[in-house]
């Protein structure tokens, strides 16, 4: 049986899903003549931003690097991995420990959108800046980055679904890319996204099995 997902006028099947996400490899070899336009770049994040957040208040910050000088000035950030140069784009994935303070815009658009009423959006804003205001540092950026592993996952998945290959990375330097590229110093490190067509698919590889790895009521040791 195929389950059929419908939002707005498109219409997925379980079927495409599930081939979307065991076809995802995690590409390091990258067809370096290929580009990919600005629009279809926006057709992914405007679907990886379709992931969940704390509150709804959506703390994932982009950098989107496409130019090829750019890509150079960041190979020695990234330990010479060639994937971002390579790559037709490298996303640089961030998280807003001080997103909360967008909740008045964030909440306002849901007024607009008629999806909250006045009333409530008024004692959403209030609740949500007096609670996570009240937060310290750690756990702000903890929730911040819980939320930008949710994005980085979606947004892997979207480029996949439009035929484009990813490898998620963590091996860089996070302070020396903040410092070239002119970062907020507030804004938490998640990784990069390295994006483009593969001139070399990915290695399959395996999974612990289940039964390894998820508990039903108790976890047994």
């Amino acid at each position: 049986m195929t389950i059929e997902v419908k939002q707005g006028a498109q219409t997925a099947t379980n079927a495409d899903f599930i081939s979307v996400a065991a076809g995802r490899r995690s590409v390091r070899v990258y067809d370096s003549e290929w580009t990919i336009s600005k629009e279809e770049l926006q057709d992914i994040l405007k679907t990886a931003i379709m992931a969940p957040s704390s509150s709804n208040l959506q703390p994932w910050r982009f950098l989107v690097l496409q130019n090829a000088e750019l890509k150079r000035k960041l190979l020695p950030i990234a330990y010479n991995q060639q994937q971002v140069v390579e790559a037709s784009a490298v996303i640089a994935v961030f998280a807003d420990p001080l997103a909360y303070e967008k909740a008045e815009t964030i909440y306002g658009s849901a007024v607009e959108a008629g999806y909250m009423q006045e009333s409530v959006k008024a004692d959403f804003v209030k609740r949500t800046v007096q609670t996570y205001g009240s937060l310290g540092e750690d756990r702000l950026k903890s929730i911040a980055l819980v939320d930008g592993g949710l994005v980085s996952m979606q947004l892997m998945l979207a480029a996949k679904a439009k035929g484009y290959d990813t490898v998620p990375m963590g091996g860089y330097d996070a302070d020396k890319f903040k410092e070239a590229f002119d970062v907020p110093q507030r804004w938490a490190p998640v990784m990069l996204i390295a994006l483009g067509k593969a001139a070399k698919e990915g290695h399959p590889t395996t999974r612990l099995p289940l039964e390894e790895v998820a508990f039903w009521n108790s976890i047994e040791a």
